[in-house]
Formats: structure tokens, sequence, C-alpha cells
């Protein structure tokens, strides 16, 4: 087969991130798009990407990008790909999408134009008319931007960032891909200490500490194309071998969590004993009034409540001014702190030494950090 197109798509602001990650797995020709990356590899890569990657949110074979000026374009574009590669005569594939900027407008006429296109090719190598459908999901999903349609079979079913260990969260959690990307940000690693004095149900320290000891997000969940037919099973079970044989439980890694609420505690440790981190998380109850780290070095990251999530402005902002007091500048100290609200550093009571545009879900935010010592400044 000759090599598979690929498609990540990721949150806005990690696109970078994202792509370094996965030159880091030795994967081809990664190519950094707005909202996605782009790559090249074989099955081996699809099973790579789906387990091992932090921070893409699925991952999609690119079928073919065309441009479509009417449904005679769509139609004839998408009867032109062999779908006979992917599909048998039993499997299902249900198409859904988007339209934007574009003169094929309609979403529902697309997905009908598609879906007869489909079936189209699919009788004609298969000598059928009708598709029971009853065999392994194959998701078609397409994207018409300004004219230029792409057509993907997406294999990883739920979005990649259900890692399997969150089944339970407090209310307004972060996503586990955007806890992953600010831990990268915070350049975690195997040896450090990680602070959360706003720990909620414990994904940041959670993201931290799988990123710490090497363990794949995705060990412990399915993906779609585990069941499609034309992947061999020993493709999976080989990349999940490789994931299992990189963990390193050996490192010194500790994280901290800090929350006034009891039960978003006993989540954090719940949450921690799924993901099989338990070990490396401690907890207290603890306001940010009180906050103090008693380490030489420590990586304080955090997702503090903010009026769109759970406090009003002015009770958010005064969250701010005590965590500007109580997160000192000190040799060793690093901090990142994502929130929503541009006067955050006013706040605060000083101005980041670099700033990262990020998206938490539709909210659009700034991920602060601080890191250079006092007398750097």
């Amino acid at each position: 087969m000759e090599k598979i197109q690929f498609s990540a798509p990721c949150l806005f602001g990690i696109e970078g991130i994202c792509a370094d990650e996965l030159k880091r797995m030795e994967i081809e020709n990664v190519r950094a798009e707005n909202g996605k990356v782009l790559f090249e590899g074989d099955f081996t890569t699809l099973a790579r990407v789906n387990l091992c990657s932090r921070y893409a949110e699925r991952v999609q074979i690119l079928l073919a990008r065309f441009k479509v000026y009417s449904f005679e374009d769509l139609f004839q574009g998408v009867k032109a790909i062999p779908w006979e590669e992917w599909l048998t005569a039993d499997e299902a594939f249900p198409v859904k999408g988007h339209s934007v900027n574009s003169r094929l407008a309609s979403v529902p006429d697309c997905q009908k134009i598609i879906k007869k296109a489909v079936v189209n090719r699919l009788s004609a190598k298969y000598g059928k008319s009708w598709f029971d459908e009853t065999g392994s999901r194959h998701q078609i999903q397409f994207l018409i931007m300004k004219d230029e349609v792409s057509i993907m079979l997406d294999t990883s079913g739920e979005g990649l960032h259900k890692r399997g260990y969150r089944r339970d969260a407090t209310e307004a959690p972060i996503k586990e891909t955007l806890a992953a990307a600010m831990a990268d940000l915070s350049h975690v690693r195997p040896f450090s200490t990680v602070i959360d004095p706003f720990c909620g149900s414990g994904t940041i320290l959670i993201e931290s500490a799988m990123k710490a000891m090497n363990i794949a997000p995705g060990i412990k969940r399915g993906f779609a194309a585990e069941k499609w037919s034309c992947i061999p099973q020993q493709v999976w079970q080989q990349e999940r071998g490789r994931c299992l044989d990189l963990i390193n439980r050996d490192v010194p890694f500790e994280a901290y969590g800090f929350d006034i609420d009891r039960s978003a505690l006993e989540l954090t440790m719940a949450n921690a004993a799924k993901a099989e981190v338990s070990r490396r998380i401690h907890v207290e109850c603890r306001p940010i009034a009180d906050f103090e780290a008693g380490f030489d070095r420590a990586a304080i990251v955090t997702n503090p409540p903010y009026g769109e999530r759970l406090l009003d402005i002015e009770q958010a902002r005064a969250l701010y001014r005590t965590m500007g007091k109580r997160f000192e500048q000190r040799q060793g100290y690093s901090y990142t702190i994502i929130s929503p609200d541009d006067n955050f550093e006013r706040n605060f009571g000083r101005p980041a030494d670099k700033r990262r545009k990020l998206y938490n879900g539709m909210i659009r935010c700034q991920v602060y950090m601080y890191f250079r010592n006092p007398s750097a400044r």
C-alpha cells in the first residue's frame, strides 16, 4: 500500500506542540496547519499516534482533497476514491461534516451526495445495490472550506482527549489535551515536582505524571480502527506492547494538588488510581491564601476558576490578586496559569515572562508563564 495521508485535528494554539511530538515519534512529512497537523505513514503510524499522542484530538485518514463548485463535482470526486480498499461489503460508513464559506453550504445535502457516491462506488465493486452496514464503523468525515473539500475516515472513535481515566469530573474541568499541553509548556520532566493549587478532578496532575513516566495516553482505551478488517490485529498488539515497554515507573517525579473541595480531592485520587499514577500524586485541602511550597524546585501549573466557568469576574480577579501575592518569584520555581481574562497580569501584579494564546473548549484564553529569576528582571 502507498503511504497513507493523515490529519490530526488539535486545539488552536498547540499545533506546533503536536507537530513536534509527532516528529519525536519519527513520523514522516509532518506539517502543522491551523487547527491540525498533517503527516503520512502506514498502519503502524495510525496505531502509534492514536495510542501515544497527548495533544491530537483524533487521527483521520485524509483520503482526498479537491475543489467543489457543484454537487456533481462532489459526487464525482468522492466516487473516484478507492473505498473498497477500506470497506468490506458489510461495514458501516455513516457521513458527517461541516461546510464553511463555500458554495455547497447545505451540510445535509452534502451528506446525501457523499453517501450516494460511496454506495455507487461499492455497488460497482461488490455487485450489490444495498448495504446493511452491520459491520465495524468507518465514520466518513468531510470539511468544505472555501470550496475545497477534504474527505476523511476517522480512526479514533471517541476523541483522543478521552483517555479512560476520567469517568467523573468536577464542574468545568480542563480538557486532557489542553492539560497535557500546559505540562509541555511547563517543561515537565521525569524529575519534576508539579503543583496545582486548584486541582479539581486532577487532570493537570495526572497528565503531568503520565508525561513524566512516559505512559501512553491511549493505552487504556480502544479505537474505532481496531475493529477494521483492513488493519491486521498484529499492528495494534505490537504498538500496545511497545507502549508498555516504554513506561518508566522508576522516576523521581512527584505531584501535589490542593483544593478547598474535599470531594474534588477524592475524585483526583480516584482518577489517578485509574491512570495508575496515584503513588505519585498527593492531595491536601488548602485554600490559595495558604499556598506555600517547600521545595527547592517546582513547576506550578494551574487552571484557576474564572468568570466564564465558576466565579463572577470580580471574585476571579480577587483570586488572581491573592495568587500574585502567594506565587513568589523564587529560584527554581515556574508558574504556568491559564485564564481568559485580558486583565490577568494587572490583577496578578506582574507581567508574564511569556504568553501563549490557547483555547479551553470554545473559550479564548492566554497561558501566562513566569519562569525568570528575580535577579533577571
